[in-house]
């Protein structure tokens, strides 16, 4: 496995890609630049739901009820994953949970993550398993500036038992984002949460079509436009911050104006310059493109046209 970095896209309309609940729920925006933040937490929330749900994939970090009722927490989920045997040391004991943990769930295998441990051997013992998740994603962020507006409206009920009035809802949403994720797959890290190449097949998917089935109130509106994945034939080389090496045209005077993504173009010339001075350290790029992205340079190429003019194999990523 090499490494790889990738180039996430997907716009949101009349929707919020990412409540802060800190802040009345109201999409995160950095107040200084007025662009839209989302956290990458939240894509790798994305990512998991789309992988248990559709790809009947298992998870080590999920919502499950314990044993006396609420939720588990983070120890007592772990316990799940401890083989039945008679461990002689703590060691062996939270080698054999984490190897179990590392070949059932995925999301352990891409994004590692932090178990404590507490397991009950011949006496109580606590400790940790740390493990360095390959796949790495940068705070995802607007290309532009948004405009947040604030919405009320009339619930469905009543506001007390026998009372005419309604409740009232009130929300925050943006009326466009088009919003990129960076991010990198460590081919370092990969061995020791022992990723397979299956699992990075299974990440494009749920990065793409988990965007794509977003289907909640507040999520409603997600398109994925653009993902890039590209993998070189050197290791430990990247180019890094792809998602600064973009930008987007229109004709408005202001950013905030933007409602759809046929008012934009994607500008990509200086994605394009990183790329042609180090073609040689690129094994291959992997594409996936929505039809109304429209991508622009000098010679007015779409970007997957431009970047298989410079030599570079290219290959559509099936979904």
């Amino acid at each position: 496995m090499n490494r790889s970095e990738l180039l996430f896209l997907y716009d949101i309309s009349d929707a919020n890609p990412n409540g802060d609940p800190l802040d009345e729920n109201k999409p995160r925006i950095d107040e200084e630049t007025e662009i839209n933040i989302v956290t990458d937490v939240r894509l790798k929330r994305t990512i998991r739901d789309y992988l248990e749900e559709f790809a009947n994939e298992e998870l080590f970090v999920k919502e499950k009820a314990g044993k006396e009722g609420g939720l588990q927490d983070a120890k007592t989920r772990a316990e799940d994953y401890l083989p039945e045997g008679n461990y002689e040391s703590f060691d062996e004991a939270k080698n054999a949970l984490k190897n179990n943990i590392l070949e059932k769930c995925i999301d352990a295998r891409l994004f590692g993550g932090t178990i404590p441990l507490e397991l009950k051997l011949k006496k109580k013992q606590t400790g940790s398993i740390t493990l360095t998740g390959p796949v790495q994603f940068r705070m995802g962020r607007s290309l532009h500036k948004v405009d947040m507006q604030y919405i009320k409206g009339t619930g469905a009920f009543a506001s007390k038992d026998g009372k005419s009035q309604k409740t009232f809802r009130e929300e925050y949403i943006l009326p466009y984002s088009l919003i990129a994720f960076y991010g990198v797959i460590n081919e370092n890290a990969a061995k020791s949460t022992n990723l397979r190449e299956d699992d990075i097949n299974k990440l494009l998917d749920g990065i793409w079509n988990g965007t794509k089935n977003l289907i909640t109130r507040s999520k409603f509106g997600q398109t994925p436009r653009l993902l890039l994945q590209i993998e070189y034939s050197e290791n430990n080389f990247f180019i890094g911050d792809l998602n600064n090496k973009i930008s987007i045209k229109h004709d408005f005077e202001n950013d905030k104006e933007i409602r759809n993504i046929n008012e934009i173009n994607l500008v990509y010339s200086q994605l394009l310059n990183s790329l042609s001075k180090n073609t040689e350290k690129i094994n291959k790029i992997y594409y996936k493109v929505d039809d109304n992205l429209n991508s622009i340079n000098e010679e007015n190429n779409s970007i997957i046209e431009a970047i298989n003019s410079l030599g570079i194999d290219t290959e559509e990523i099936q979904l």
